[in-house]
């Protein structure tokens, strides 16, 4: 039986790299040692100031394109998840469109914060069953230093820039995926926001910017980290459940890269030996959408996932959002 197949992932970061000790240097009050205990993160990276999220993305296309043994002129449908878009008008799919020359297939981009790749991957998997499309190209970038308050240690330290790609296709050939979950719950969203830019706040203007509003803010950092580990955990149950499998069947956990606390405080409910969690947090900090995107490209390419593994890919974000995906590889 034809099912929803990933044929090639692709992940790229920007070579500049930001070390915790960097950010004490800029006169930010925080040291490398309060970072790593607090989230976990030592590093990240950041894009040049002449990069933009179609950039990324573009080069994490063509390493999955080059994975699946494809070219752009293969794929009918461009699916973008990021919450830094180029411009808010065209899309970034549109830009990446044309960057990869590829003007036959049809775009748009998908805003669910950090939970993006996920349900980029479910939106693909409708119109594959549906057979309307033969060949999608989900990618997960961001930008997310330029939506950063420098000044804010509670924020600037976790986010960073990147993006992550996956070639999907209905076949019998590939890596299956055998479900995808996604759920939002808006009457909390503001939880975790960016409040300036849109329609609900003015046009931007001196005193919009003055205030903070464009940058990311973060209401109530203990409780979306409480919210967050109980979303992560119904995410991972309801991926083995539906899958008719134990949650301890799953050999690797590659969760959206939000803090390594989260996961600690996982693996001890949840009883998952520590060591399946596949991390790059501590390298690439949080990259919201495209962060799990990545992470799953990497740990295909050092030979970490085997054939036949199952995976699961749990994510939460601003919105809120929160859900999972099951792969058997």
């Amino acid at each position: 039986m034809e099912s929803i197949r990933i044929l090639g992932t692709g992940s790229y970061l920007p070579s500049n790299v930001l070390t915790n000790f960097d950010l004490q240097n800029m006169g930010l009050d925080t040291t490398d040692e309060w970072i790593v205990q607090r989230t976990g993160v030592s590093e990240r990276r950041i894009a040049d100031p002449d990069m933009a999220t179609s950039d990324l993305g573009y080069h994490a296309s063509r390493n999955a394109l080059e994975m699946a043994g494809m070219t752009a002129k293969d794929i009918d449908l461009i699916i973008v998840a990021t919450i830094t878009p180029d411009t808010c008008c065209p899309s970034a799919a549109n830009w990446l469109q044309a960057k990869l020359e590829a003007p036959q297939a049809v775009t748009f981009d998908v805003t669910a914060a950090c939970s993006g790749f996920i349900f980029g991957l479910n939106v693909a998997e409708q119109y594959l069953k549906n057979k309307t499309f033969q060949t999608v190209l989900v990618v997960a970038a961001e930008v997310m230093s330029r939506t950063l308050d420098w000044k804010d240690r509670r924020t600037c330290i976790l986010w960073g820039d990147g993006a992550g790609a996956a070639v999907l296709t209905l076949g019998n050939e590939g890596h299956e995926i055998l479900s995808t979950h996604v759920h939002t719950d808006g009457a909390n969203g503001e939880d975790l926001l960016m409040p300036g830019g849109g329609s609900k706040t003015t046009p931007i203007s001196h005193e919009s910017v003055d205030k903070g509003l464009h940058h990311l803010n973060m209401i109530e950092a203990n409780l979306s980290f409480r919210i967050a580990v109980r979303r992560f955990m119904e995410s991972i149950k309801e991926a083995a459940e539906f899958n008719n499998i134990d949650v301890e069947d799953i050999n690797w956990f590659i969760p959206h890269q939000a803090n390594i606390r989260m996961f600690q405080n996982i693996s001890k409910s949840l009883k998952i030996p520590f060591e399946r969690f596949y991390l790059t947090l501590q390298k690439y900090g949080n990259i919201s959408s495209a962060s799990c995107a990545i992470t799953l490209d990497e740990a295909v390419r050092d030979g970490s996932i085997k054939p036949k593994d199952l995976i699961c890919l749990p994510v939460f974000g601003g919105g809120l959002t929160w859900g999972s995906a099951l792969i058997r590889w």
